[in-house]
């Protein structure tokens, strides 16, 4: 079995970052300490020992080759994945780094490349994932130095999360200051357990203000990042006869396609129903009418999430970081407010 930069790193009592860090960078001679002398020479020794042999694209990172970053995401049909891809790049690009745009369409393709499996080309990962937990990883950890961009925290790993909870309290807060009272959340496949951030935010709006939820208002979808979810998660809510006069989204894709049923279906949109989304991604303003989405800051986001990749890759060791990007409802006429 091949010995890999995690068994130096388990040897030598440090990160896998570290070692990465280590084994395909010199020494500074500048007088910047980014890691100790003894620190390298434990390093060099124990990948000696265990007889580690780098792969053929970390022999050229060390020969000084353009550093490559591989960004994976579920998919690009969902807005939010595509906006993000292309802002990770951007801000990659500003630091010199070259990218590699990887799909993970199953909980197997993300566990894969956090765990090196499938990323033995590249020099770190950032990740938007689906599936991601520290169960998925079975208690192992990323062997490059990796950032998870939005999802629930994984222990041990970097992550920029996004304000979900934050953003759904705001968005709910918005629609029961305009006086909805029924207002439907759509299309949440995790709806089962309640246990979603989303939903959280949602759920503590209505508590705050003493309101109960009705359980036919929170409907259940086959998935969250396509338009056709969305539609026929309204479908059934029409047909329900469950009364309502707000409906929360899970993102904007899905709005896209409960607009477009609530409007065949006779309903003027904010009149009788007024709709909200999250993720303002660009096609949210020209839905008819535009949707009042909450931004999540992606730009902000990517920004942090790159640093955070940056700084492992120069030798940065410690415990896993957390940061959130600040947030911003975007009133627009689906609500009219």
């Amino acid at each position: 079995m091949r010995v890999t930069l995690a068994d130096v790193a388990a040897a030598a009592g440090v990160s896998a970052a570290t070692v990465s860090h280590v084994l395909r960078a010199p020494e500074r001679t500048d007088g910047t300490i980014r890691v100790s002398s003894m620190t390298r020479e434990t390093v060099h020794r124990v990948a000696r020992e265990l007889g580690y042999v780098p792969s053929a694209a970390g022999r050229g990172l060390a020969l000084g080759a353009s550093e490559r970053i591989a960004i994976m995401v579920p998919n690009l049909v969902q807005p939010y994945f595509a906006r993000m891809a292309e802002a990770l790049i951007l801000a990659l690009e500003e630091r010199g780094l070259s990218t590699t745009l990887r799909l993970s369409h199953d909980a197997e393709a993300e566990r894969d490349a956090v765990l090196g499996r499938t990323t033995q080309d590249v020099a770190g990962l950032i990740v938007c994932p689906h599936f991601l937990s520290e169960e998925l990883l079975g208690g192992a950890g990323p062997v490059l130095p990796t950032v998870q961009v939005g999802g629930v925290p994984t222990p041990g790993i970097d992550a920029v999360v996004m304000g979900e909870q934050e953003g759904f309290l705001a968005a709910t807060r918005h629609l029961l200051d305009l006086g909805r009272r029924r207002i439907a959340y759509v299309a949440d496949p995790w709806l089962p357990s309640l246990g979603g951030p989303r939903y959280r935010g949602y759920h503590d709006a209505h508590t705050e203000r003493g309101l109960e939820i009705d359980p036919a208002l929170a409907i259940q979808g086959t998935d969250w990042d396509r338009r056709e979810t969305g539609l026929e998660a309204m479908v059934g809510l029409l047909r329900s006869g469950a009364p309502f006069d707000a409906v929360m989204c899970i993102n904007d894709a899905a709005a896209v396609g409960a607009m477009r049923a609530a409007s065949l279906a006779g309903l003027r949109i904010p009149q009788d129903v007024a709709f909200t989304g999250f993720d303002n991604t660009e096609e949210a303003a020209f839905t008819t009418p535009p949707l009042t989405s909450v931004d999540p800051g992606v730009p902000e986001m990517a920004q942090r999430a790159v640093a955070m990749l940056s700084a492992r890759l120069a030798g940065e060791d410690g415990p896993a970081r957390r940061e959130c990007a600040p947030l911003e409802l975007i009133v627009r006429a689906s609500t009219g407010g």
